[in-house]
């Protein structure tokens, strides 16, 4: 029997070409899409992987052999394949390990208006058909075949996020953008055209080998070269893009890291000038900053659990005019309630040409506490581990425990939270206070605990 428990996660297909996953399962993963989805047209994109083009393609046929008209959209990000998504109202999938090393690849899938498929949305239906289908073979095709066509909307995306964000008055900035070899090199010269911006490029040559570095700019080892750029050239900034280019992380004139958290609170309050009272989805691991930045701006603050699909459902159910994870993932309702790092690097810019300090100065006020980063400890019993914590701090006076995502554990000055990753044998980690030590003290203590 097939089981493809091993390259369907929670909110997407990955795995390692061709040995976990191929063109011929990916045929039959593309008539399972629109099994499911019962679309009778859908848009496909993929990265500059290597393998993407075969994949996309090869889903593409088995979409047309159920009856569905295929766009294709060629290269692309992932927000562009949103984009396309919600502009042109159809279900899309996009062909993407994100910054997962370059023998991965992966398929993203979405629901027309960029609505999320994951587990609980289509993608367990999805996977079941796959399976059953490797073993009984595919089913016979639809009377009518699907058309296969192709589309460029590159110009499109570009126009509609300028759309978004008002940067014509703003002051010269320089920017170095680090695309890490990923989809930014291919549409950041697009979105950024006839901005007053002096672009510094760093690894705009689309490579899915990532010659120089990792496309995860998370990682702080990922963002050394952008961080030299900055203070060698006296840029304004620094951005880095993700492989896939849905994710920004952002850099100051210093070359010193700007917390997502801290992004996400400046991004709230400007769009929280645009929509006044306005809800904001933020995650459970985002500084307390952000909250507080969210009332400060007349805004109601939610929180919610980690991961897209928990924000896009909230973003949905409350109308929210915006989200933001740790993660730097970015999502916006005037961009279909998905993620859009560019959208975000753009309020970036708006923000600082706006005004005259410096980029540190600006978000100074968005980044109010000390916090440890994520650290992530390799355990055999999670749940074990998890229960042992909330033992240690269950009853102290002054704390507080909740269980919306993991374990957060609360007190006047400090938090911390535990998760369980989905993929591996990991605890991860976050601690946040109002100083450093505080911080090293708590998360000290957390460690010693899940670490045994």
């Amino acid at each position: 029997m097939t089981d493809l428990s091993h390259i369907v996660k929670a909110y997407d297909v990955r795995g390692v070409v061709p040995t976990q996953w191929d063109e011929p399962l990916s045929e039959l993963f593309g008539a399972a899409f629109v099994e499911v989805t019962g679309a009778d047209a859908i848009v496909i994109g993929h990265d500059m992987r290597p393998s993407s083009p075969g994949l996309a393609t090869a889903f593409a046929r088995g979409a047309a052999a159920r009856g569905a008209d295929v766009t294709l959209i060629g290269l692309c990000s992932t927000d562009e394949l949103y984009f396309a998504s919600g502009s042109l109202g159809l279900p899309g999938a996009m062909f993407t390990a994100s910054h997962n090393p370059a023998q991965y690849n992966g398929i993203k899938m979405c629901r027309a208006g960029a609505a999320p498929v994951g587990q609980d949305t289509g993608l367990a239906d999805i996977r079941a058909l796959v399976e059953r289908w490797s073993d009984e073979g595919a089913p016979e095709p639809a009377a009518t075949s699907g058309t296969i066509g192709e589309r460029d909307v590159l110009a499109d995306y570009g126009s509609h996020l300028r759309s978004l964000v008002d940067l014509t008055a703003i002051r010269p900035l320089k920017v170095v953008v680090d695309a890490g070899n990923g989809m930014g090199g291919h549409t950041v010269p697009t979105v950024f055209a006839g901005l007053p911006l002096e672009l510094d490029a760093l690894y705009f040559e689309l490579d899915g080998s990532f010659p120089h570095h990792e496309a995860n700019p998370l990682d702080p080892k990922n963002i050394v070269d952008l961080q030299a750029r900055v203070r060698e050239t006296g840029a304004d900034l620094g951005i880095a893009f993700d492989g896939d280019a849905d994710r920004c992380f952002v850099v100051d004139e210093n070359g010193d890291p700007v917390s997502p958290s801290a992004i996400t609170a400046l991004v709230a309050a400007r769009e929280l000038a645009k929509h006044p009272g306005s809800t904001v989805i933020h995650n459970c691991i985002t500084s307390w900053s952000v909250p507080e930045v969210v009332k400060e701006n007349g805004g109601a603050p939610v929180r919610t659990r980690v991961g897209h699909s928990f924000i896009k459902e909230e973003m949905a159910r409350t109308g929210a005019v915006f989200g933001g994870e740790h993660s730097a993932h970015y999502y916006f309702r005037d961009f279909w309630n998905a993620d859009t790092g560019m959208l975000a690097a753009l309020h970036v810019l708006a923000a600082l040409g706006g005004q005259d300090r410096p980029l540190s100065q600006l978000v100074a006020e968005y980044d109010r506490y000390a916090a440890s980063g994520e650290i992530n400890s390799t355990v055999d019993d999670q749940t074990g581990r998890l229960a042992a914590i909330k033992a240690a701090y269950e009853g102290r006076e002054g704390i507080t425990l909740d269980e919306l995502d993991g374990l957060t554990v609360t007190a006047d000055d400090w938090w911390f939270n535990v998760r369980p990753s989905n993929t591996e044998p990991l605890l991860r980690l976050n601690a946040e206070a109002r100083d450093a030590d505080t911080v090293a003290r708590v998360r000290d203590e957390a460690l010693a605990i899940i670490r045994g």
